[in-house]
């Protein structure tokens, strides 16, 4: 599980974006809760999201918007030649999983993309233009 953020650091509205709990499914025994893992980040004009993924390429995964919710989900096909292999230990797999992120109103779903190399899916969450104009600023005293 994502580690709940701190409300003094993050409004409540975006608290749901970076914790996806409600939406973890049934639990496979065979996998980590949160495989695979992600990191959330939020810059100026957007958030982003990094998931590690090594062995699965672009074609492996599935991206959706539905209702202020971004699915990512990678259904993973044992290889038939692979299982008839006389395995003494097999630990290196790529199973199939779902993550799901509540999306915050202030994002432009229009304008998501997602990139993939080297092992990570990235994808890139725009901010609405006017957020970015309605960002608090901070104010110095003098």
């Amino acid at each position: 599980m994502i580690a709940r953020i701190k409300r003094n650091y993050v409004p409540a509205y975006c608290d749901d974006f970076f914790n996806d709990r409600v939406f973890s499914s049934f639990h496979h025994p065979a996998r980590p809760e949160n495989w695979p893992a992600v990191n959330v980040s939020e810059e100026d004009k957007a958030y982003r999201i990094d998931m590690a993924a090594p062995g699965l390429t672009p074609e492996d995964f599935r991206i959706q918007v539905e209702d202020h919710v971004l699915h990512i989900s990678s259904e993973q096909k044992e290889d038939k030649e692979k299982i008839e292999n006389n395995y003494l230990r097999k630990e290196f797999t790529a199973p199939s999983f779902t993550r799901s992120f509540q999306l915050p109103e202030s994002l432009d779903q229009d304008q998501i993309t997602a990139s993939h190399e080297h092992g990570i899916l990235r994808i890139h969450l725009p901010k609405k233009e006017e957020e970015i104009q309605n960002a608090p600023r901070r104010i110095e005293v003098n």
